[in-house]
This record gives structure tokens, C-alpha cells and sequence, in this order.
């Protein structure tokens, strides 16, 4: 039944009317059953899965971008009807956070043993930095909203459980989770996007700095930038290789986490 300005109620057991809440995740949907008899069988009764979707889709975006891996895209590579996969990914976006979880899996923690929490969250940020790097689409289209995918949140489990014992209130797990998240997507959205930008211009970041010293040169001559000129004058990380400079940024949210644990806590 419907309200009086048209949204949908449901009926509880107390007989007061319920709003019914259209689910903002593809989480929150049921799949679509695959009839097993019609798996694999040709034409319009074919059933496909989200799986099914979500493989191609991450296909396609790999290597061309996430913009190629449209709905009528994907069911050109599987053999169905564009129309077809709106019943089992209603939207874009659902589409977009299916692909994100999925290469989330690709993250491996099972069976490691660290020697400490700062052990372990490298191992995190290495991984991530470089399920990234494979999948460059990432640094384009992220979701504002939280995931809660199965992948995802064993991902964040996993995180999190490295801070056991420690005794820190939830906001402060959040704060040193976001932290950690932060710098890694920010240096991996850098590094994806110079990669980008080398495809395109044929000009990598090394060359793209002895272009600019001309220019740079004039900027620190005019006198007008004196930070910035030390920064050009002084700065050793900017030209060392990325996995060194990522590793030395890392160190720097390392250390900051260890400032915010307790003085007891082994590293």
C-alpha cells in the first residue's frame, strides 16, 4: 500500500503502517537466484550473476578504463542483452562498488604472522598500494559512501584487529584506519595519475621536472615564492624512486599512529 503522497508502506504485525526504505547498497539486495539448468544455455532465458557482471566489468576497465566498462559493454563480452543486466545491477554505481569489493578480495592476509602492529599495517599499505597500481581505475571513481561488501569488511576487520589489546575508543580506531587509508590512496591516486598522464602525453614525471627547470628557475629568481623555492632547493624525496618515497611517507603515518597509542604499546 501507499501513503497519502504516494510512498510505499508496509503493514507490520502491530497493524501501524511501516515505511518501506528502497536499499541504498547492492549489499542490501538480494541476488537474483541463476537457474543452473539455463546457465549456459543461448538466448533471452539465459540467467547471468552478479559475479558473472562484475568479471567482466573489471575485464574491460583494466584495460581501458572504467568508463569502457558500460552496461551495453559488458553484455556485449557475456553475451546478453544490455537491458538484460539492469535486473541483476540496477545501477551504475552498484556496479562501480561491486567492482571495488572484488578486487578487494584480492588483498591476502590469511596466514601471515607479524612481528607488531607496524608490521602488519605495512603489510596493508603495500598490499592496497598495489591492488591500486593493477587496477588504476580505482584512483577514479570512489565511492563518498562506505562499502560493506564481503571483501571489503574483511579488509577492514583485518585492519582494525591489528590495534587488539591496544583498549582505543571506536573514534580513535576510525581516525587511525582513515590516517592509514588516507596517505596510502593519496600516493597510489599520484602514482596513477602520473602513469596516466606518461600514456597520454609521453612525458613522465622525471621528464616533465627537466621541462619545467626553466621555468622553475625564473619563479625562484623573482623572489616571490621563498617557500616554495626552498622546497625546489632542499627537497631529497621528491626525486627518489616511488617505492622508496612511498615507504618514507609511510614512516612518517607510522610514527604519527605511534604517537596516538599508548606509551606501553610495542611496535
Amino acid at each position: 500500500m501507499k501513503d497519502e503522497v504516494g510512498e510505499p508502506v508496509d503493514v507490520g504485525q502491530t497493524g501501524e503502517a511501516v515505511e518501506v526504505v528502497e536499499p541504498v547498497s547492492i549489499w542490501a539486495r538480494p541476488e537474483r537466484p541463476v537457474r543452473a539448468s539455463r546457465r549456459s544455455s543461448p538466448g533471452p532465458n539465459r540467467s547471468f550473476s552478479r559475479s558473472q557482471i562484475t568479471a567482466a566489468a573489471i575485464r574491460i576497465a583494466d584495460a581501458e578504463g572504467l568508463e569502457a566498462a558500460s552496461m551495453r559493454r559488458i553484455a556485449a563480452d557475456i553475451g546478453a542483452g544490455a537491458m538484460t543486466l539492469y535486473r541483476y545491477v540496477p545501477h551504475r554505481e552498484d556496479l562501480v562498488e561491486l567492482m571495488i569489493d572484488e578486487v578487494a578480495g584480492e588483498m591476502d592476509f590469511d596466514g601471515k604472522s607479524f612481528g607488531g602492529w607496524r608490521e602488519a599495517l605495512t603489510e596493508i599499505a603495500v598490499q592496497r598500494r598495489a591492488l591500486w597500481l593493477k587496477h588504476p581505475w580505482l584512483a577514479t571513481r570512489m565511492p563518498g559512501h562506505p562499502i560493506w561488501g564481503p571483501n571489503t569488511l574483511r579488509q577492514l576487520e583485518f585492519t582494525l584487529s591489528v590495534f587488539d589489546g591496544h583498549d582505543l575508543p571506536v573514534d580513535e580506531l576510525t581516525g587511525l584506519y582513515t590516517l592509514l587509508s588516507s596517505y596510502v590512496e593519496g600516493f597510489a591516486r599520484d602514482e596513477v595519475g602520473w602513469d596516466q598522464e606518461a600514456l597520454h602525453t609521453h612525458v613522465d614525471m622525471r621528464e616533465w621536472m627537466r621541462r619545467s627547470a626553466p621555468y622553475a628557475r625564473e619563479l625562484v629568481a623573482s623572489g616571490r615564492y621563498p617557500r616554495f623555492s626552498r622546497m625546489l632547493h632542499e627537497t631529497v624525496t621528491a626525486h627518489l624512486e616511488p617505492d622508496a618515497r612511498f615507504h618514507e611517507g609511510l614512516e612518517r603515518v607510522m610514527d604519527a599512529i605511534q604517537a596516538w597509542l599508548p606509551e606501553s604499546a610495542p611496535s
